[in-house]
């Protein structure tokens, strides 16, 4: 789409086949061993912004001035807060305006160690039709992207998915409310040019949703609770690894009623992302269910390598954090897979509370009954295996 939107040049603003074919999953082409590529998932149970889990886990919160938004706008950290919404933590990014550009705050928060390309990715988001206090009518962007740096204009590796960038107010000359989905191959800053693809859904999202893309073999697919609505391909496909952000700003000072100062808040439940597996919306919410009935709030061992080399998969982090509560006993309902002969452990497969498997000659006992999947091997997921 040929919107026009001012960007920092050159800034980041921004398993084997045949065990995932038993369970509906494709893998993305290019890999022998996408078992190898790791998954992410983080519930955003963090105390404050200052938290210092943050920083170890790789997120950033944005405080330079610079676009997108408002010229003169200004990024803030303390737009970004960790509160509880909906019974839910949550990462909560804020935009505050009055009507001036020195009044005009954004929010931004991003993974921003580019190792994410093809794969799934999901996020819960609440949307907002209007503001939490002061007046209504501004042209908001509530977003959830991936991108890599414009190394230059015109750059034929630049990559970008822009998963929801949710307009309740409209802007760029549309009236809303408007949802965007926009995967591009390029563009030049000034004067402006764009080169993309993209869907757009002319209705309200205000809300929690479920939001969705995969990238694999050669198509982007977006999904918003478990709907396609857009199927992207060709040049536009991406070309090289990108961050995964948040953000909330304001397109223009147009539209909003006088008087006041207008804060706008966009709030992340969690974000999930298995690279090189293509998941389909239900696989991927039932992944999720089970990491927080594992009590699992964050794991992250996506690697950055998108060839995914074949071998062990990556050492669990030493950033997975059990819950402090007990976890919710997960599903039970048997798979087609009969446990396999032998002690090795292997996914799909329905495994017993006090079940013992062997994984790289080091013996496990499940704790809590499951059926395992790729990426849920026992050094992975403390919360599912003890070991002996």
């Amino acid at each position: 789409m040929g919107r026009k939107r001012t960007v920092m040049l050159g800034a980041t603003v921004a398993t084997t086949a045949g065990a995932l074919a038993a369970f509906g999953i494709a893998s993305a082409p290019s890999s022998s061993a996408a078992t190898a590529c790791g998954t992410l998932f983080d519930d955003f149970s963090y105390s404050s912004r200052t938290d210092p889990a943050l920083s170890q886990r790789g997120w950033s919160i944005r405080g330079q001035a610079g676009g997108p938004g408002v010229p003169g706008a200004s990024w803030r950290a303390d737009n970004v807060a960790f509160p509880t919404v909906d019974g839910q933590k949550v990462v909560q990014l804020t935009a505050r305006t009055d009507g001036t550009a020195a009044g005009t705050s954004h929010a931004e928060f991003s993974l921003s160690n580019r190792r994410f390309l093809e794969g799934t990715y999901l996020a819960r988001i609440k949307f907002a039709d209007a503001p939490a206090s002061g007046p209504d009518g501004d042209h908001v962007n509530q977003t959830f992207y991936t991108i890599s740096p414009l190394a230059a204009p015109m750059d034929p590796t630049y990559s970008e998915m822009d998963l929801s960038e949710y307009l309740p107010n409209g802007g760029w000359g549309e009236a809303g409310p408007i949802n965007y989905q926009t995967t591009w191959y390029t563009y030049v800053p000034e004067p402006w040019y764009a080169d993309n693809q993209h869907s757009q859904q002319a209705r309200s999202i205000a809300g929690w949703h479920d939001v969705m893309a995969t990238v694999g073999g050669g198509h982007v697919k977006y999904y918003i609770d478990g709907a396609l609505v857009g199927d992207h391909s060709g040049k536009v496909y991406p070309r090289q690894n990108m961050s995964i952000d948040f953000n909330q700003w304001l397109i223009d000072l147009e539209g909003r009623a006088a008087g006041g100062t207008s804060v706008w808040q966009e709030s992340v439940d969690y974000v999930f992302h298995a690279k090189k597996q293509i998941l389909t919306p239900s696989q991927a919410t039932a992944a999720v269910a089970a990491y927080r009935s594992a009590g699992t709030t964050h794991t992250d061992n996506v690697v950055a390598a998108s060839d995914c080399s074949a071998g062990e998969p990556p050492a669990p982090p030493a950033t997975t954090t059990p819950a402090t509560t007990s976890p919710t006993r997960p599903s039970t309902t048997a798979p087609t897979t009969a446990p396999p002969a032998g002690t090795q452990w292997a996914p799909n497969v329905a495994y017993a509370q006090g079940q013992v498997v062997t994984y790289s000659g080091v013996r496990y006992q499940c704790r809590i009954p499951h059926t395992s999947l790729v990426t849920w091997e026992p050094p992975n997921v403390e919360a599912l295996w003890q070991r002996l």
